[in-house]
């Protein structure tokens, strides 16, 4: 594989909020996993395991340090500089399990799944991440009630980024 189909791969990785990518074809393997950051002082960085040839790892290197600075800062919750959101012991945060764009309803003329007050059920769709063009429904892991949502609709969101807190009880 050739450096610039490394870098492509990790452009689209970067563009698209993968985590993991596994390419095998006729020239070799390559496997592409990007680290979560372990403290906030740890920002996420590129990592490349297993490329076909030296020149090719090294690239992945270059690149994996470039985005280690731009992304230098970031929190936990996606972030940049924020403090992730203070809850009560009878509260729960929703985070976002994906990297995507968050949506409150399922079209833009829909209502809103909830609102801050509302009472949930558990498995009650909350709202809506796009990922890779697909549409994943994040649900309610306990019944309770909306008291926050964190997010705006069509806002970027982070893996782990706290979405909604809810009140259980």
């Amino acid at each position: 594989m050739e450096v610039r189909e490394l870098k492509t791969l990790l452009a689209l990785m970067q563009d698209f909020g993968l985590v993991e990518l596994e390419i095998e074809d006729k020239k070799g393997k390559v496997r592409l996993v990007r680290a979560s950051a372990v403290s906030a002082q740890a920002p996420p960085a590129m990592a490349a395991a297993a490329p076909t040839k030296v020149a090719a790892k090294g690239a992945a290197a270059s690149q994996a340090a470039r985005v280690a600075e731009k992304t230098a800062g970031f929190t936990g919750n996606g972030a940049r500089g924020s403090e992730p959101p203070v809850v009560t012991e009878n509260q729960r945060l929703v985070a976002s399990p994906m990297v995507g764009t968050f949506y409150r309803a399922s079209s833009p003329d829909s209502n809103p799944f909830v609102e801050e007050g509302d009472s949930v059920r558990k498995g009650q769709t909350l709202c809506i991440i796009e990922a890779m063009k697909m549409m994943n429904e994040i649900e309610a892991d306990a019944g309770g009630r909306v008291v926050r949502i964190l997010c705006e609709n069509g806002q970027p969101i982070e893996y782990g980024q706290p979405l909604i807190i809810l009140e259980v009880g």
